[in-house]
């Protein structure tokens, strides 16, 4: 028999050296797309993510002023224009013209469906102004949700322990393949290795109707509460599966809710067939396709059960 200390041992420098080359090869194909948007004092990163100059970043990053410019990894400074930014997903488009120069360097949009936990993720950013730094983990977690500074949740998204700073948000995480699975947006402080990335399903989405529409259009239908338990033998008597809805603690005038009877005080227990157990919910419900469609809303008004029928109207909030 052979002796444990004889077997034969791992090579740890082929595996260290199979790790680099796979973050160099990440970076070699994606870091020429990253620039840093330059917004007056401050700042952030972004991704082209077409030839022809569309850049991926965050909405917090260019909000508040439309006096943008954009430092291509070569040096060069163009103007950007603002294309469209989304406040409850924390995205934005802009675009460049690179005016007769080189060709523009374009990252492609992977699938984050199909990005695993544990899998190695590479941040490419410029925090603190430090041009083109690149920090590498892994994906620590999917599906989390993140309250945006608009104080909607977003859902989603992708945590990571691939270090993030000031002037990160907006660059792109990575694949060691090259594939942008998502845009860097927040990181918790003091906390140490806790950094979230919007979902790269979510930002083609949201991209996609920002240079159509400059906008996410929403519905909604014009009601403030919050989210509330359902007693249980209130509960059992009217048949409820559900364990907490929204109180409805005002109901704006001329509103859709208000026109289709909502009142103060009320329960909203579902919306269109399904469950609305808090305001997040809610939310969820409450997308484009929605905007002029009857749709019933299930509520609990005086203990008793009822069904009124509203018609969401477009929200007109940026």
């Amino acid at each position: 028999m052979i002796a444990e200390s004889q077997r034969p041992q791992p090579d740890d420098t082929a595996l260290l050296d199979a790790y680099s080359q796979a973050v160099v090869h990440a970076v070699d194909e994606v870091g020429p797309a990253v620039v840093r948007i330059e917004v007056g004092r401050g700042g952030g990163s972004g991704v082209l993510f077409t030839p022809d100059g569309l850049i991926l970043t965050n909405s917090h990053v260019v909000e508040g002023t439309h006096d943008l410019r954009v430092i291509l990894p070569d040096g060069r400074s163009l103007q950007a224009d603002r294309i469209g930014s989304d406040t409850d997903t924390d995205l934005a488009v802009v675009r460049v013209d690179p005016i007769g120069g080189p060709p523009l360097a374009w990252a492609t949009l992977g699938d984050s469906r199909s990005i695993r936990v544990g899998q190695v993720a590479i941040a490419i950013g410029n925090p603190y102004g430090f041009h083109h730094s690149v920090t590498s983990g892994v994906v620590s977690a999917l599906g989390r949700s993140l309250r945006a500074r608009s104080g909607r949740l977003m859902d989603d998204i992708i945590q990571t322990d691939a270090s993030l700073n000031p002037g990160n948000s907006g660059g792109p995480l990575v694949t060691t393949r090259g594939e942008v699975i998502g845009i860097n947006t927040a990181m918790i402080l003091p906390a140490q290795g806790l950094c979230f990335a919007i979902a790269s399903n979510t930002a083609r989405f949201v991209a996609g109707r920002l240079i159509r529409d400059g906008r996410i259009r929403r519905s909604y239908i014009g009601v403030a509460g919050q989210s509330v338990p359902i007693p249980r033998a209130l509960a059992r008597a009217n048949q409820l599966a559900a364990s907490s809805g929204i109180f409805v603690t005002s109901v704006e005038p001329g509103s859709p809710a208000a026109t289709a009877g909502l009142r103060d005080g009320d329960v909203i227990l579902a919306f269109a067939g399904e469950a609305a157990t808090g305001v997040d919910d809610l939310h969820r419900r409450l997308t484009d396709d929605r905007i002029g469609s009857p749709s019933p809303l299930t509520i609990l008004r005086a203990g008793h059960r009822r069904q009124l029928i509203v018609i969401p109207a477009e929200s007109d909030r940026p």
